[in-house]
């Protein structure tokens, strides 16, 4: 059975964006990315110590008393493609249009930046499409205040149900921080979530790793170079990460804790573990497209062999069929009786001899 049929492929959306020109000024909220026409939806927690509530606006005005709410409030929108909407929330938390126009462009690298009174974050979540088993790779912006916290998100699939769950159940000490540490626990999500997508790339190193043991061919060789793409385009995405954690924890801002620094820093220590686990697997999916070039070089080698041995045996009992063959009326042989059987048993015990000294010099 053919490689390509055995191997469950991962494939990683690769949207590389290219380099266009600026068409309108800085700070121009302009979508960029993959059309969507799904209604952006925003969603609201607020909680405390002994409160919790949880609502879904339909009304922009809505969002206006957010900011100064005493509880910590955590905004998620789900789509950016709504460039008024993303305007209109920037305008009610006052939000600088540069950092607006970064969270419309879905094709930023992950980046923390400082402001005036909050803090803005670019970084990439990854997780496997339920439907297709592809390796999805998103965008979210963060933008952490006082009491708050601001996310948007491509699509409304990501990794964060088990936090939302948190909150909601009261577990942990979530409901006990600020909102610091919210920033810290969407991102603690984020990073735990690449070990899920990095177990299922390293199933998939051992699938490739068996059959090339088994049964080497050329689509074989496409499923590793598509792996190491893959990986190629995964490290780009997480590497920015640990530059991200790491300026939050030396941040000169009020907004990040010293206690949760120390959660940050654990943080950081996962993402290192990723970035190592990434460079590792790349290195294996390097060593497979050689140990495929070598066995491809040993198959070839063997044929050669098989081959090689055949010339040498025929190339003496080509000699005696020449020299039995030629028209020259003086071969004693020629009118002997049994001259035709000693022919043959000449031949077979020439070619079997050969064969006996071949076996002992370990030539075959």
């Amino acid at each position: 059975m053919k490689a390509k049929y055995i191997l469950k492929r991962f494939r990683i959306p690769r949207h590389i964006p290219r380099v266009a020109l600026r068409t309108a000024s800085p700070g121009t909220v302009k979508y960029v990315g993959k059309e969507r026409e799904t209604p952006v939806k925003i969603q609201v927690m607020e909680y405390h110590n002994d409160h919790f509530s949880e609502k879904e606006i339909r009304n922009i005005t809505e969002i206006l008393p957010l900011k100064d709410s005493p509880m910590v409030t955590w905004v998620n929108v789900t789509g950016v493609h709504d460039t008024l909407l993303i305007e209109s929330i920037g305008e009610a938390f006052g939000i600088h249009s540069l950092v607006l126009e970064d969270i419309a462009n879905t094709t930023q690298r992950p980046k923390l930046e400082e402001y005036d009174g909050y803090l803005f974050a670019v970084v990439k979540m990854t997780y496997l499409d339920n439907v297709s088993g592809e390796i999805v790779i998103e965008q979210i912006s963060l933008i952490i205040g006082k009491n708050y916290v601001i996310s948007f998100q491509e699509k409304e699939e990501d990794v964060l149900t088990g936090l939302r769950q948190r909150i909601r159940t009261g577990k942990g000490r979530i409901r006990k921080m600020g909102s610091d540490y919210l920033l810290y626990a969407i991102l603690d999500s984020i990073v735990d979530f690449y070990f899920t997508v990095l177990e299922q790339l390293g199933d998939r190193i051992e699938n490739l790793e068996e059959i090339l043991l088994k049964h080497a061919d050329q689509s074989l060789l496409n499923d590793i170079y598509h792996l190491k793409q893959d990986l190629i385009f995964l490290r780009k995405s997480i590497w920015p990460m640990r530059e991200v954690i790491s300026s939050m924890q030396h941040a000169e801002h009020n907004l990040i804790t010293k206690q949760v620094g120390f959660f940050l820093r654990d943080a950081y220590d996962h993402t290192i573990q990723v970035i190592e686990t990434v460079e590792t697997f790349r290195d294996m999916a390097s060593g497979m497209q050689d140990l495929y070039l070598s066995t491809i070089s040993n198959k070839m080698n063997e044929v050669m062999k098989v081959l090689t041995i055949f010339a040498a045996i025929f190339i003496p009992l080509t000699f005696l069929a020449g020299v039995y063959g030629m028209n020259f009326h003086n071969i004693p042989e020629l009118s002997w009786k049994w001259g035709y059987p000693a022919w043959w048993g000449l031949v077979v015990a020439l070619g079997v001899g050969m064969l006996i000294y071949f076996k002992r010099r370990k030539w075959m």
